[in-house]
């Protein structure tokens, strides 16, 4: 299950460490309010013994907002978004946000304006072509990878497989990059992350892809990478 969450900023930008930097906190404070050792187990260990969380996020967005150099622009209406494959955290997610005013997002206070589920794209073909709205993370040898390097491929193959192991789905899966954005980096709580968003061909069992659509590609979902459009 993944969500949208129509949010409002009165502000003219933010903090660029501020645009994925509180994602987690976000995350874990909508999940605590309904259960807090789920909450708790998520942030000190992980999911069923996995170091892996199920949990994507997408920063807030803001489309009409015009763009400000070396600043994140968030004047009026926006949006963020969130999922789990995992329904047990989805519900907690959403619940967390029902009669919830504004989100908390660092230094910046929105607003919520309202929470809209977003169906599941038919993935039955066993394919899919994913665009990522925000940088995709994968590492080799502690060394942050982006797509024109050797072995991306081969390691976001592998979390993908990974995913799927957790969650108890076929793991047979095959990556295509098909486009590539620029390189960024940024800070979060844990630390920088460097990346670049995707377009990328997935083939894989449909439950598998649903998956990923509701989770995000590759490393620090819950920092708000890896998230697919």
């Amino acid at each position: 299950m993944r969500f949208r969450v129509d949010v409002e900023s009165s502000v003219a930008c933010m903090e660029w460490r501020d645009v994925h930097g509180p994602a987690r906190s976000v995350v874990y404070d909508l999940i605590r309010g309904q259960d807090a050792h789920l909450a708790a187990e998520l942030h000190d260990s992980g999911w069923r013994g996995s170091v892996l969380r199920p949990v994507g996020v997408a920063p807030p967005v803001f489309p009409t907002a015009a763009r400000r150099k070396g600043a994140y622009a968030t004047t009026g209406p926006g949006m963020v978004r969130l999922g789990s494959p995992v329904p047990k955290i989805a519900a907690c997610l959403l619940a967390g946000l029902a009669g919830r005013g504004e989100l908390r997002w660092g230094g910046v206070s929105l607003p919520v304006r309202g929470v809209q589920l977003e169906p599941t794209p038919d993935h039955s073909a066993g394919s899919a072509v994913f665009e990522t709205v925000s940088p995709v993370v994968v590492k080799h040898e502690d060394r942050f990878l982006v797509p024109d390097d050797a072995h991306f491929v081969q390691r976001l193959t592998h979390n993908l497989r990974h995913k799927a192991d957790l969650l108890d789905l076929p793991n047979e899966v095959e990556v295509t990059v098909l486009k590539s954005g620029r390189r960024r980096r940024f800070d979060t709580a844990k630390g920088f992350r460097i990346g670049a968003p995707i377009t990328a061909r997935v083939s894989a069992a449909p439950a598998l892809l649903d998956a990923l659509y509701e989770w995000g590609i590759g490393l620090a979902t819950i920092q708000g990478f890896g998230w697919v459009k």
